[in-house]
């Protein structure tokens, strides 16, 4: 089957847009989803640079949706016709799949990262004949079709926007999971959010319906604390101001240390001061997408002293429960993910990327060609 994708060719250079070929001769547990559209997200950039390690050529994406074209032997979840959201991987069967925990899949970095099926097949070729690495998150959704595992895909109504979608699946689903799944603020807590693109501002909008009653947004773009003033922020600290040091800020906003940080940057420096602005027993929260290999340091003795440090990935939970809550809150007005959305053609995809990257736009979403 003939597609239209995004290339990765290779390191430092530019996506490609052009046509490949898609092996639609599914095998049991998968579906051929036409992707109407897929979310760029920061991690597409760190596979470009070198810091994600997915192999070249190949073809990124994963945060993809559409509608289900066909489907392979004993599927049953979803059906030829239906809208989905493409969510991550996952094996289903160890320790913490069966726990309810799908995104610390044992498996997860082979899924995520292989750049084949597990057999080492890939199901996207160039035109010539010539192998292309696929199955990125489970889906390489750079392309006008994918084929992924049945069991990751979210079925949504009917009548769902499906080009707004796709980035529920990651970016989103990340940022507002961290809150309602993992750090769950509680009544009078104070909340610091080191990052206002889409994960930091998806965190802002989901720390709004909890009880915390300060809420502080820091990022260095005017415009994007503006919006996450809009979104929820009961504060904000531009760190481009002359003179402005963050955690200095926090702790005058906050009388004190805070009791929730979360660095949605996956910058260390940026990490380090997260930690800093929360004191005993408070907890900062590992976020954003740090480049592959990078690592950081804390004091000793003030972490010492009951302050917890967590990973939260991807949101933690389950894919259906996660992304059809976020679903129901915007239909109800509560959650507004779709203000932080600007579509691109997918061959925009270089333009979308360095949007995101200058701050100019907090979440490019790719159409892909009729």
């Amino acid at each position: 089957m003939l597609a239209t994708a995004a290339i990765f060719e290779k390191l430092h250079t530019p996506f490609a847009v052009g046509d490949v070929e898609v092996d639609d001769a599914l095998r049991p547990g998968e579906a051929l989803v036409r992707i109407v559209a897929s979310g760029v997200c920061h991690t597409d950039a760190l596979v470009r640079d070198g810091d994600f390690p997915f192999p070249a050529p190949g073809v990124a994406g994963h945060e993809g949706s559409g509608i289900v074209e066909a489907v392979g032997p004993g599927v049953t979840s979803v059906s030829p016709g239906q809208k989905v959201i493409i969510g991550w991987p996952f094996c289903g069967a160890c320790r913490n799949c069966l726990d309810g925990q799908p995104r610390y899949c044992l498996s997860l970095g082979p899924l995520v990262a292989g750049g084949a099926r597990d057999d080492g097949s890939t199901t996207l070729r160039r035109v010539t004949g010539e192998p292309l690495h696929s199955h990125f998150f489970g889906q390489s959704s750079f392309a006008s079709y994918s084929v992924c595992a049945a069991s990751s895909l979210v079925p949504v109504p009917s009548d769902a926007a499906v080009e707004l979608l796709g980035p529920l699946s990651c970016g989103i689903a990340t940022g507002a999971g961290a809150i309602l799944n993992a750090l769950r603020p509680p009544a009078g807590s104070s909340v610091v959010i080191y990052g206002a693109g889409a994960v930091g501002l998806a965190a802002v909008m989901a720390t709004r319906l909890t009880g915390a009653t300060t809420i502080i947004a820091v990022d260095r773009v005017a415009a994007r604390l503006k919006l996450a003033r809009e979104l929820g922020a009961t504060e904000t600290v531009n760190v481009a101001a002359p003179g402005t040091d963050p955690v200095a800020a926090v702790t005058e906003i906050c009388g004190g240390p805070a009791d929730f940080a979360l660095d949605c940057t996956g910058i260390v420096a940026v990490l380090r001061q997260a930690a800093d602005s929360v004191g005993m027993r408070g907890t900062v929260a590992l976020i954003g997408g740090a480049p592959s290999g990078a690592g950081f340091t804390l004091d000793h003795l003030t972490t010492l002293w009951g302050k917890k440090v967590v990973g939260i990935l991807g949101g933690e939970g389950r894919s259906t429960v996660l992304i059809g809550a976020l679903l129901k809150l915007h239909a109800q007005g509560r959650f507004p993910y779709d203000r932080l959305i600007q579509t691109f053609p997918l061959s925009a995809v270089n333009e979308a990327l360095e949007a995101s990257h200058s701050g100019e736009v907090v979440k490019p979403v790719l159409l892909m060609p009729a």
